[in-house]
């Protein structure tokens, strides 16, 4: 069964068949053309760089002071990387946010050029100067330790042929004499190719991340933040709002209709069957145990008595119980969930199962509730003729905001021919 596709590298690195995919490929061309750049701006760095750490090397060493030319040198050269950085770094970041869609779909918005002066006093700009300095820096130094361990690996690989020369062949910390010697060696080598393979992900997936940091605007983050914190708020404010209805609805509303239904089915009894009052009262009657019922299923609709009774696990299954199909319920809930956690996750399931019911011609369904870390992960799979498809109807749609509003995500995975798996995952922070 396939899942969607992930937005960016990091995600797909938690991916079981990451190594079997394309990521490791893009990963790839994400470094190789990483180089030529890291490349010029460490050299541009060095020029400083250098003659620094051998004045700094020498006073440490022999206890002399720099010498004055060499100090004017310093300085000079210092002044111009930090006069040039705010400028050099703005073609850098426009070549890094277009050159970020290798390993990275989600967009960065560019920064229209606002000014020489802006340059050097808005914090975006230093930010970029910051990737630029890192780009010149950590990252050759990252690379160069990968590379060091690609050319291990590949040694110990290549050890039973080398061993065959005439001289020793150091392999590690040992030294072998034949190929025999140097087989366990290469069958080393040969497992720990794959990690490495995936190690060149995470290397990138790092250098992506820290781009994406630096490079994104600090207001839009700002304000991201906001939103999200505003959402979180309302979510709050609806629950809390949700409760006061449920708590009126049934403290209030529902005992006065329950009093006003045994009132007329009294009354009922007290008139005869022939009086011309007896059908107009036979008929408000069955309108109250009508309305009453109804009453219910609003209460019920807006929170699930069976979530307060049984908790989440219970209130699951007791869906499984009343649908029409065999459906089998497996939780792995070690702790308690928020209200809001357990009232989403229900009607995941509930709208799910509806649509095994109505549209999967399914012979049997599952349902799986976990613990995922501080998210808990929510899927209903059944056998049916898959094909489901958002766009024919509201329901996966209205389902997909209501876990979007509780922070969540849902991902869908319904091939023509079946089977079809829904998977919800909401945080429980």
């Amino acid at each position: 069964m396939t899942s969607a596709q992930p937005p960016h590298l990091a995600a797909a690195l938690r991916h079981r068949g990451y190594l079997l995919s394309w990521w490791p490929w893009r990963a790839l061309a994400y470094v190789l053309t990483t180089v030529p750049i890291a490349g010029v701006l460490s050299v541009g760095l060095l020029v400083v760089g250098a003659p620094l750490l051998a004045a700094v090397n020498a006073v440490r060493q022999h206890d002399r002071p720099v010498s004055l030319p060499l100090a004017l040198f310093l300085a000079v050269g210092t002044l111009i990387v930090v006069a040039l950085a705010p400028l050099v770094s703005a073609a850098v970041a426009a070549l890094e946010r277009w050159r970020l869609g290798v390993v990275d779909g989600r967009p960065v918005p560019a920064r229209p050029w606002s000014g020489l002066a802006a340059r050097y006093t808005s914090a975006d700009a230093w930010r970029e100067a910051a990737y630029a300095a890192l780009l010149g820096s950590v990252v050759p130094l990252a690379y160069w330790v990968y590379l060091l361990l690609v050319l291990v690996d590949l040694m110990l690989v290549a050890s039973p042929w080398l061993a065959g020369d005439a001289d020793q062949v150091i392999v590690v910390w040992s030294t072998v004499d034949t190929p025999a010697e140097a087989a366990p060696y290469a069958i080393v080598g040969v497992l720990l190719l794959p990690v490495l393979w995936y190690g060149l992900g995470v290397v990138a997936a790092a250098q992506a991340a820290m781009a994406r940091r630096l490079l994104g605007s600090a207001g839009d983050t700002a304000a991201l933040r906001e939103v999200t914190r505003s959402r979180a708020r309302l979510v709050d404010s609806y629950e809390a709002e949700r409760r006061r209805i449920e708590r009126d609805l049934h403290d209030a509303a529902q005992p006065r209709l329950t009093s006003l239904t045994l009132q007329l089915g009294l009354a009922r009894l007290d008139v005869p069957e022939d009086s011309p009052a007896a059908r107009p009262l036979a008929v408000a009657h069955e309108q109250a145990k009508g309305l009453m019922v109804l009453l219910r299923q609003i209460v019920h609709g807006i929170r699930p008595q069976s979530l307060t009774d049984l908790g989440l696990a219970g209130a699951v299954r007791e869906l499984a119980g009343e649908a029409t199909i065999p459906v089998t319920v497996h939780a792995d809930l070690d702790r308690p969930l928020p209200e809001t956690v357990e009232t989403t996750a229900w009607y995941a399931v509930s709208e799910a199962l509806n649509n095994v019911t109505r549209h999967a011609a399914a012979t049997r369904a599952e349902v799986r509730l976990a613990r995922a870390g501080d998210r808990l992960v929510v899927e209903v799979s059944d056998d049916g003729r898959g094909g489901a498809d958002p766009a024919r109807g509201t329901g996966l749609t209205g389902l997909a905001d209501r876990v979007g509003a509780a922070g969540g995500r849902l991902l869908l995975a319904s091939p023509p021919g079946g089977p079809t798996l829904v998977r919800v995952e909401l945080p429980c922070r």
